[in-house]
């Protein structure tokens, strides 16, 4: 192994999921030449894999969402007549057995991280007061940008400085630049959670395409940009677009997570079922649309 390249041993070490041995040996060559592209690239992909969700899965509330929506919230008063703060029979005082006991943050003490678990119930003053220097850049409605595997929450807590630092990046520079485009979108994507840097380099990239009338791709990744900013009907046109130039499993399913942000629980069956059409029994897709069912 020690015979090996650096770069090739790296490029090993990521295709078999060792990404701190990837790290290590990206940050040796970038030690020795820091205008290595290959293992800058390399090393944002890293990066990238550290905290990699699947977009499809992870649903997450946005605050707007969640303390604003007059049909869930949970009244802060009894109404006349009502017994809502009558403490329940055989409790002694104490917490009743059938609920979870939370931390202060109020994730559960299991230490399953859930993408509702980080809010705490409190006041909603006390989420606008979170710094949002670091792991954000979305306006109040849109979904939280800290999306994180289970179980990696403390490590995304670390002081570290940045890899990269995003205020003096030239994104025009980078996003023009086909081999280092995605890796750095998915850099900031994922890891930085930047959807305003994303979304620029979601663009300037798909003006820059070699054959744009056919590139799905980036259609797709600008869509996901807006809809974590809450763009929904955005996010909806550029979903519809990448679907003309080529159909994806995830598309559709992006595109009916846009028509369930907008209560249009029709319209997404509909996109489902033209997807079920094209990809004929499609676990995704049938997961999917066994859920529309079950709400």
């Amino acid at each position: 192994m020690d015979q090996l390249d650096p770069l090739c041993l790296a490029l090993f070490y990521f295709r078999i999921n060792r990404i701190e041995d990837a790290h290590k040996e990206c940050t040796r060559l970038l030690e020795k030449n820091s205008l290595d592209q290959a293992a800058w690239s390399l090393k944002l992909s890293c990066f990238s894999e550290e905290v990699y969700v699947d977009e499809l899965e992870n649903e997450e509330a946005g605050l707007a969402d969640t303390f604003m929506d007059l049909g869930t919230a949970v009244a802060t008063a009894a109404r006349p007549g009502t017994s809502l703060y009558r403490p329940l029979t055989g409790t002694a005082g104490g917490p009743s057995p059938a609920v979870r006991p939370r931390t202060a943050s109020g994730r559960p003490l299991s230490g399953m991280q859930r993408p509702e678990s980080r809010l705490k119930t409190g006041s909603m003053e006390q989420m606008l007061r979170t710094s949002r220097t670091s792991k954000t850049a979305r306006p109040v409605s849109a979904s939280t940008a800290r999306q994180a595997r289970l179980g990696t929450a403390s490590m995304l807590s670390k002081s570290e400085n940045a890899f990269i630092n995003l205020a003096r990046l030239n994104v025009a520079k980078y996003a023009r630049d086909k081999t280092v485009n995605r890796s750095l979108f998915d850099y900031v994507f994922l890891h930085e959670a930047d959807m305003r840097t994303s979304q620029q380099i979601a663009t300037i990239a798909q003006r820059n395409s070699n054959d744009e009338e056919q590139d799905w791709f980036w259609p797709n990744q600008l869509g996901k940009c807006y809809y974590r900013m809450g763009m929904i009907r955005d996010a909806e046109n550029q979903f519809l677009l990448s679907l003309q130039r080529c159909p994806m499993v995830e598309t559709f399913v992006l595109l009916g997570k846009c028509y369930r942000r907008l209560d249009q629980p029709l319209s997404c069956v509909e996109r489902l079922r033209n997807g079920l059409e094209q990809f004929p029994n499609e676990p995704t897709l049938m997961t999917n649309l066994a859920r529309i069912y079950e709400a």
